[in-house]
């Protein structure tokens, strides 16, 4: 902060703040109230909330409300495919200014360069990115990962002070089993916030999760699973994000006495549906639309948050707090307007009024697939059936099924009229060869294949298919372009979104990623009825830890068993 006896006489009107904002409504969340103010603000943070005329700048919003800038609980920037400096661009002008991102999925695929990468680059955006140390690289035990990072890198990352937490402990079956590297990791963060993640965890295996430490979760999908974690003292991330949507389900827990240790979370959430609908803004007005008190939802992305992550300088309008200002004309439908970051107006009307950096061409060429062929995708036919991965709609947890998919040849094939279709998972960061190899029920294609080098969170290349001709020319574009999306079908690429950094990041503006994004889809819809975020749900499928089936580059994983079943 400034110098404090400074501070003081901006404070008491001996000295002309800054900017002061004449006029304001300003969106009380400490007492859940509206009061009619001006704000004076010096060097980057509120010097007092009054009448004050005294300033080098003055703004008069005329009667808008002003808010503390939004705050994103729990995100990984990676998820909408775009470089933090065009992460930027998508989320400052709807008023998100602080996001609390994990990691793991370019950490799982490049390691401390890719953590390095992103800090770096945060400092360069008018846009705070706290860091939590990715817990899981890799996940588990069961897929290949591009890195590993042990409790020692765990240390490390927690002396550097954009790292504020551990991220989501995902392996949860390694909780309860005691391992010793998972238990040194919590260890190590112990004093911090650490992040958890345990889907449908109930019972005494909840009590020895929370037990070790772990202090939140998002995973929850029901409204009773989650309010046995709240009572236990969890901090409830209530998500809604591109495929995993929970808000409705557990919106009563935000009307409810214990809302203070509730907050809502984005998780992943595609670059389209940031331009289209926004980030946590359109919670917000998602929240507000199903009943939820206004300021209650504001509440929940900016106090709340705020004081679980133990961010004491943000979070509301204050004095001392850091002047992370938003504006809007109505309360029960905020549409921001105005966005301050410290201060300094860097977005109106939806678009950013100051220059963002350009991406520089690093941690390119991290796609490195082993020698594929046919025969390396094929699965021996037997005489029963074979554990089937059925997709939920709306989520991204799965049903085990034993089925019998298609044969030819003594092979089991994909089944079009059933619906159940190949699904292969294969190994890109050390070229070892491997091809893990199953079946989904649920993605509804018709002819062709979909592939993805954003597969969490191994992030090897996964894909969907109808033939194995058709997967096999999805992975080789893949391995060509060196990540991103592909569309394939009557044996050429109908659609990419190349993702060259680190197989998971786009360097092209937002319109560019937009324009191509939306190519990929249309193209992807074209080869059959498919569900809603088909991508965001095939990127899903490879990952080991989220009930009940899942298929990596070593097979298919039975997450409740905690092992490799085909």
């Amino acid at each position: 902060m400034t110098d404090a006896s400074e501070m003081i006489r901006v404070a008491r009107g001996e000295k002309p703040a800054d900017l002061v904002l004449k006029n304001c409504r300003v969106v009380d969340v400490l007492a859940a109230r509206v009061v009619e103010a001006d704000i004076a603000v010096h060097h980057g943070f509120v010097a007092g909330v009054g009448l004050y005329s005294n300033g080098a700048e003055t703004v008069d919003v005329k009667g808008r409300y002003v808010a503390p800038a939004l705050i994103d609980g729990h995100t990984h920037i990676e998820s909408s495919m775009l470089h933090p400096s065009r992460y930027a661009e998508a989320v400052v002008p709807r008023g998100t200014l602080t996001v609390i991102t994990d990691l793991h999925e370019i950490a799982n695929a490049t390691g401390m360069a890719g953590i390095d990468f992103c800090i770096r680059w945060s400092k360069q955006l008018p846009l705070d990115m706290k860091f939590m140390a990715p817990s899981c690289v890799p996940a588990t035990p069961l897929e290949t990962s591009g890195a590993v990072l042990t409790a020692t890198e765990i240390r490390e990352l927690l002396q550097r002070p954009d790292i504020i937490g551990l991220g989501e402990m995902m392996n949860y079956p390694g909780v309860l089993a005691g391992f010793a590297d998972v238990l040194d990791k919590i260890s190590a963060a112990r004093g911090r916030p650490i992040d958890g993640h345990a889907p449908g965890l109930r019972g005494r295996d909840l009590d020895a999760y929370i037990g070790v430490g772990i202090m939140s979760d998002h995973e929850c999908t029901e409204l009773e699973e989650a309010a046995e974690k709240l009572g236990k003292g969890m901090h409830i991330m209530i998500r809604e994000g591109s495929s995993e949507k929970n808000l409705e389900a557990l919106l009563p827990l935000a009307a409810g006495a214990s809302y203070p240790r509730c907050m809502f979370v984005i998780d992943d959430r595609s670059a389209a549906d940031l331009a289209s609908e926004g980030d946590i803004d359109h919670v917000i007005r998602r929240a507000i639309d199903l009943g939820l008190d206004p300021i209650r939802a504001l509440q929940l992305a900016t106090i709340n948050p705020a004081q679980y992550f133990r961010l004491f300088d943000r979070g509301c309008i204050a004095p001392g707090r850091l002047a992370h200002l938003i504006t809007f004309e109505r309360l029960d439908e905020p549409r921001v307007d105005m966005v301050f970051h410290a201060g300094r107006l860097v977005a109106r009307g939806g678009q950013m009024l100051t220059s963002l950096p350009t991406p520089a061409d690093e941690l390119t060429s991290s796609v490195r697939l082993g020698r594929i062929s046919i025969d390396a995708l094929s699965i021996a036919a037997t005489d029963g059936e074979f554990p089937v991965v059925e997709l939920i709609p709306g989520q991204i947890v799965t049903r085990k099924q034993m089925l019998r998919p298609g044969t030819s040849n003594g092979q089991f094939v994909s089944n079009v009229e059933e619906d159940i279709l190949k699904l292969v998972v294969a190994e890109r960061h050390s070229a070892t060869g491997n091809v893990g190899k199953g079946f989904v029920r649920g993605f509804r294609l018709q002819r062709g294949a979909l592939a993805s080098s954003v597969a969490h969170d191994s992030h090897n290349l996964v894909a969907v298919g109808t033939s194995d001709d058709d997967i096999l020319g999805a992975l080789k574009a893949l391995e060509s372009m060196q990540g991103g999306l592909v569309v394939y079908a009557d044996g050429d690429v109908r659609a990419a979104l190349p993702l060259p950094v680190a197989g998971l990041l786009s360097m092209e503006p937002l319109a560019t990623v937009l324009q191509l994004q939306k190519a990929v889809e249309e193209q992807a819809r074209a080869l059959g009825p498919l569900p809603p975020a088909p991508f965001a749900l095939l990127s899903f499928l490879a990952l080991p830890v989220i009930p009940e089936l899942r298929v990596t580059d070593l097979g298919v994983v039975d997450v409740g068993e905690f092992r490799i079943v085909a």
